[in-house]
């Protein structure tokens, strides 16, 4: 690695202007060539501004209160606006967590990319166009003249993922700084992404600033790690010795929390009543095309299984698999093709609405995003009585429910009147969980409901969830596309690929022995699987 850093921080501090209130305190660490550096830390730690400081896209209510960023050896601070965009795709390149809001939805992929090279080289057009057709090859994005033309809504997530690490790399930047780059994506895709940053690492030998909450993906791709908590470093190693011997409480709780792909003892099958049930559920979707054609999209096929009550059933598969499919015609959010879908011994698949809507109460649905899903101009205990009140209960007892319901979540009483955007993202899922409960559901419904959570908001979720089902005894169907979650929480799996069953059983035989190739594909793609990350030290052999 080169002795001069490719980047290097020294004391900075970052406050919220109007206030004067520090969110990031004292901050030091560098980057070097070739080396990946991932910054640490759970929501509200500062890791995004600290990145968001080096390219100077800080927003306007904070600004940087001391310090010093250094770019190749040259300092970045006191920059004028016009060499700071000179240096930013030439010198530093930034891929963001969510490629579909940071990507114009306006302009076509080709476009974007061009743009970069028209403000920063003197190429000519068929000159810029090979460039751009180098790059998305070089980021394995196979059929380039299709990406080229295509708007960021026509490509799947991890096609924009690496659309945008081609914006990024294709002037050969000496820094890439990552934030979050493979949250919202299945674990497939993230491996891809995090292979494909290594290669081009390796081939640029460019410094790498990873920001992520997931010591998993850690353990996979780091030189060193640099822990923040409140603003402040914690700690910072070499990744070996912080994942073997990490040195503070807090390191050791991030460490904790990581989900294993180890399941959870298996209960006891007391053969309960069904609570869900589904026979040959299919849906196929129909898509208008050019001049009057039409393609049907068969988005899940012959979907049968068998949720007993007080029991977790884990539907998992990467994005396009169809398990979110299944989950929204099992809530009748949408209509099933063919198929039945019995709640209890009712068959709803077919129901029309009229008769359906007293049914709706017993199957609720928490879904990914709370923040989405719950209405930002509605105090918190509006959100929670709007069910009980349309199905008839009076507003005093909806509203003592709705206390009850927070308190069970573990949320204060005062919650009621506070809004939304008041509380953290693990907050408000405890909501959007006290909300699915107010109607008394046989069936919770949960999709991806933790997947945008740090893993220890993550790890607190998933063991309210289990609180909750053996204080209520609700039946739980759980989608996700990370095996080492439901590991934790399920107790039998389906597995599913292009619509399709692939794999079913309990969630201990799947996991150490599974039989379909694809199930061992999403098993072998899940982040830290040669760290026990419960006693700090490789497992003795990968599950």
């Amino acid at each position: 690695m080169s002795s001069s850093p490719t980047l290097q921080i020294n004391g900075l501090a970052l406050h919220l202007a109007q206030e004067g209130r520090a969110l990031v305190h004292d901050l030091s660490f560098s980057v070097s060539s070739g080396e990946t550096v991932c910054l640490v830390g759970e929501s509200g730690s500062g890791k995004s501004l600290t990145a968001l400081s080096i390219m100077s896209l800080l927003p306007d209510a904070v600004s940087i209160g001391a310090g010093s960023i250094a770019l190749l050896g040259k300092e970045v601070v006191s920059l004028s606006r016009r060499r700071l965009r000179e240096l930013r795709a030439t010198r530093m390149g930034m891929i963001f967590q969510e490629p579909m809001t940071a990507l114009n939805p306006l302009q076509t992929i080709g476009k974007q990319i061009d743009e970069v090279l028209r403000l920063h080289t003197a190429l000519a057009k068929a000159a810029r166009r090979e460039r751009i057709n180098d790059i998305l090859h070089q980021v394995h994005l196979a059929d380039t003249d299709r990406i080229y033309a295509s708007y960021p809504h026509q490509l799947s997530g991890g096609q924009r993922q690496r659309a945008m690490i081609a914006m990024a790399l294709i002037l050969k930047p000496a820094l890439l700084i990552a934030d979050e780059p493979t949250t919202a994506l299945d674990v497939t895709t993230q491996k891809q992404i995090l292979s494909l940053i290594a290669e081009l690492q390796q081939r640029n030998g460019m410094g790498v600033l990873f920001i992520t909450h997931d010591m998993g993906v850690v353990s996979e791709i780091a030189n060193r790690v640099v822990v923040l908590r409140h603003g402040s470093k914690v700690e910072e190693a070499p990744v070996e010795q912080l994942l073997r011997e990490p040195a503070s409480d807090y390191t050791r709780n991030l460490l904790r929390a990581v989900p294993s792909l180890i399941p959870r003892p298996a209960r006891p099958n007391e053969h309960t009543p069904a609570a869900l049930r589904t026979v040959g559920l299919s849906k196929t979707y129909e898509r208008r095309l050019f001049f009057g054609r039409r393609q049907r999209v068969q988005a899940a096929s012959d979907v049968t299984f068998t949720l007993q009550q007080g029991r977790t059933l884990g539907i998992v598969g990467e994005s396009g698999s169809g398990k979110s499919t299944v989950a929204r015609c099992v809530v009748r959010l949408v209509d099933p093709s063919s198929g039945d879908i019995f709640i209890a011994d009712t068959n709803i698949a077919r129901l029309p609405e009229s008769i359906l809507r007293p049914e709706r109460n017993s199957v609720q649905f928490v879904f990914q995003d709370p923040y989405r899903s719950l209405n930002p101009r509605l105090r918190v205990g509006e959100s929670i009585i709007e069910g009980p009140l349309n199905f008839g209960m009076s507003r005093a007892e909806a509203e003592l429910k709705a206390v009850d319901l927070l308190q069970r979540v573990g949320l204060p009483a005062d919650s009621v009147s506070r809004y939304p955007h008041e509380f953290s993202g693990g907050q408000r899922q405890r909501i959007a969980i006290a909300r699915a409960l107010a109607l008394k559901p046989v069936v919770l419904v949960a999709d991806e409901a933790v997947s945008a959570l740090d893993v220890s908001v993550q790890d607190q979720v998933l063991r309210l969830l289990q609180q909750i089902q053996r204080d209520l005894k609700i039946a739980i169907l759980f989608i996700t596309h990370d095996l080492r979650v439901a590991a934790q929480l399920c107790d039998d799996l389906l597995v599913m690929k292009s619509g399709q069953v692939v794999e079913a059983g309990p969630a201990g035989e799947i996991l150490a022995r599974p039989q379909h190739a694809y199930t061992r594909q999403l098993i072998e793609a899940a982040p830290g699987r040669r760290w026990n990350f419960a006693n700090f030290r490789p497992a003795d052999h990968a599950i």
